[in-house]
């Protein structure tokens, strides 16, 4: 390992948009940072890479919708381009049934979500209770209760039985967007957006040097990484919690503060992108959306970015993304060619390209948008993991008070971790020069 020493007042660790999104905070505040990142890019769980026709498409996260206020307006101030959705047609839901019937199905399904969201997260009626115990002493139909649990493995991409219902109340009652979050796409991509941010950073932001060991103490902390040492007064961990509870801290985190980062356990979703020459489904009055209620967490949208590009994004999410990984690419292929070939036609089968990213074990940011937390009990966790263990800090998309689990939650994760830290700091430097 190298002996560099590097001094600085904040080290961050992790460039998604919460460590792009802090970074730019502190530098606004006048205070010095240094952002380490274990990727060769910038983005965290926003990626975008090139598919088989040479074209740049986003692997990781990619929608927003006009209710995301924080994310509209760095996406407008940095001049993108807006491609909204294409939702005109049916929606399609798989096995097929009579569209009234499948309009139906949705809203019940809706209701659940509705009902769940009515009861208060500390109710002592739900202690111990997970989201699938509740879905099971519902009087709801089948269909609308497959059709609740298709669409939230698709969205969280943990099983139901998993999740403390307590913990998905109170997530989805900070999902606020009253528009489809699927509204639009950039057609730059999402990762252009986060590259950009890093273009402001320019020095600061180290990419390829993964932090190894967090020592930490009254008088700052010490982060190495394989590149060398950063001392500063303070560090803000700006990863997903079971990421950030990897981390090799000295000395260990305060029990309470190890136990709260120890209880999260990251989803597990496959994105793929198929290409066609041109949008079929659209000519039958489809949307390009299909909703798999034989297979929970299988969805489908059109994610064409115009008439030239033709596109569906293929989502495969939760306990059906961990038995599907264990596919060859061949194998995947042809069970998602042969699923879209179901609801949507033959035409579904002639792709021009298929690209397949599967984020189940990724190895920096866990497998799927975000983590949540997997023990009934800890009500505590986000409360605790908020309050750090100064000079040790923490900001994760997953701890926003608006939309975790989303970019625009990371960015206001960030923000308003900076802004604490840049007061706190702000406080320390003063006193230290008026000592001097």
């Amino acid at each position: 390992m190298s002996s560099k020493i590097e001094r600085t007042d904040v080290a961050i660790v992790g460039a998604g948009f919460t460590g792009l999104a802090a970074a730019l905070e502190l530098k606004r505040a006048g205070i010095d940072f240094l952002v380490l990142e274990a990727r060769d890019r910038v983005g965290g769980r926003v990626e975008a890479v090139q598919n088989g026709l040479g074209e740049r498409f986003d692997s990781g996260g990619q929608f927003l919708c006009e209710d995301m206020p924080e994310l509209m307006a760095l996406a407008k101030a940095r001049g993108k381009t807006f491609v909204e959705t294409y939702v005109e047609g049916n929606f399609v839901t798989y096995p097929p049934m009579p569209v009234e019937r499948a309009v139906r199905t949705y809203h019940a399904a809706m209701a659940i979500r509705e009902r769940m969201n009515t009861i208060e997260p500390d109710d002592p009626a739900i202690a111990g209770l997970s989201v699938a115990d509740w879905l099971e002493r519902q009087n709801d139909s089948i269909e609308a209760k497959a059709g609740f649990r298709s669409m939230i493995e698709g969205l969280w991409c943990l099983a139901l039985d998993k999740v403390p219902l307590w913990h998905l109340i109170d997530n989805d009652r900070r999902i606020t967007n009253e528009v489809p979050e699927l509204q639009y796409s950039l057609r730059e991509t999402m990762q252009s957006l986060a590259d950009d941010l890093a273009g402001d950073l320019g020095e600061q932001l180290r990419l390829n040097d993964p932090v190894t060991r967090i020592e930490h103490g009254h008088e700052g902390v010490r982060v190495s990484t394989i590149n060398g040492t950063v001392e500063a007064l303070a560090v803000l961990v700006a990863l997903p919690p079971a990421t950030a509870a990897k981390l090799d801290f000295e000395p260990a985190l305060p029990p309470a503060l190890a136990k709260a980062l120890g209880v999260w356990e990251s989803g597990a979703v496959i994105k793929i992108l198929v290409r066609f020459a041109r949008p079929f489904w659209r000519k039958r009055s489809l949307s390009g959306m299909v909703m798999w209620r034989s297979v929970p967490g299988l969805f489908a949208c059109d994610a064409s970015k115009d008439a030239e590009h033709a596109a569906l994004t293929v989502f495969v999410g939760g306990p059906r993304a961990l038995r599907w990984r264990e596919f060859g690419e061949a194998e995947l292929r042809a069970e998602v060619t042969a699923r879209l070939v179901d609801a949507l036609g033959p035409d579904a089968a002639h792709m021009l390209d298929f690209s397949c990213r599967d984020w189940t074990h990724d190895r920096w940011s866990g497998g799927a948008y975000g983590d949540l937390i997997v023990d009934v009990t800890a009500r505590y966790a986000e409360r605790t993991i908020l309050a750090g263990a100064p000079p040790v800090h923490f900001a994760a998309s997953e701890l926003s008070p608006s939309f975790p689990g989303y970019v625009e939650g990371a960015i206001v994760a960030g923000r308003s971790a900076a802004r604490k830290l840049a007061a706190e700091l702000q406080r320390v430097i003063a006193s230290r020069a008026s000592r001097s």
